[in-house]
């Protein structure tokens, strides 16, 4: 069955890839990501678009950009959306895998999107419990750093810092150790389903609508 990965640049998508090539049911022959013309960048997460390549390059997966604006209306977004859909299911894919963790009603929402498109919603973490789920990519070899933080649940500072166990410890009370509830939004440059490690350094710090980034840089670049 081809499958398509919905890849946020994040731990949740590459874990959810991990996972699901680990037990062989998809032939994952692409990824799906949104990406802000605005910006040039992952939406939400902020990661830069040579850094989503460079994570696609490893993972050997062709990309499958969708374009958005900035801002975006929500119809905008489901059309381009919905466009992207199409031109999947014409190239024989049959289901989208997505890295959700525990939010139903994100669940629902894609689920209704898809309903009689042809494709269908695959949800390999879900309803794992994130505290485990967070130890068992660090056990797997995930290097991954925060990219965005919402100011509201965590301070800037933490922008940048790394996804380990002393994060894990360090993360206010109430924060989900995997950021489900948008805490933060991270960006993976190293798992096993790459092929290398991406040399990256971390670059500036900036506040913008409520989210404190660190941009994510490649070395060579």
């Amino acid at each position: 069955m081809k499958a398509l990965i919905a890849w946020s640049s994040g731990k949740d998508s590459a874990f959810a890839l991990h996972e699901v090539r680990r037990a062989g049911p998809f032939d994952v022959v692409g990824a799906l990501t949104t990406v802000t013309e605005t910006f040039d960048r992952v939406s939400i997460h902020g990661v830069r678009r040579e850094v989503l390549q460079a994570q696609l390059d490893a993972a050997g997966l062709p990309p499958r950009i969708v374009e958005i604006p900035y801002p975006c209306p929500n119809e905008v977004y489901e059309a381009r959306m919905g466009e992207a859909v199409a031109r999947a299911v014409n190239d024989g894919i049959t289901h989208i895998i997505f890295g959700d963790l525990f939010l139903a009603d994100v669940r629902a929402y894609r689920e209704d999107k898809l309903k009689d498109s042809g494709i269908t919603p695959v949800f390999p973490l879900w309803d794992r419990p994130t505290d485990q789920l967070a130890q068992d990519m660090l056990d797997a070899g995930f290097e991954t750093y925060l990219a965005a933080v919402d100011l509201k649940k965590l301070p800037a500072s933490f922008a940048g810092r790394r996804f380990d166990r002393s994060l894990l410890s360090d993360v206010p009370a109430g924060v989900d150790p995997c950021g489900e509830n948008g805490e933060f939004h991270t960006c993976v440059v190293n798992a096993p389903i790459f092929s290398h490690r991406l040399d990256i350094t971390l670059g500036e710090r900036i506040e913008r609508d409520g989210l404190g980034y660190c941009d994510i840089v490649l070395a060579s670049g």
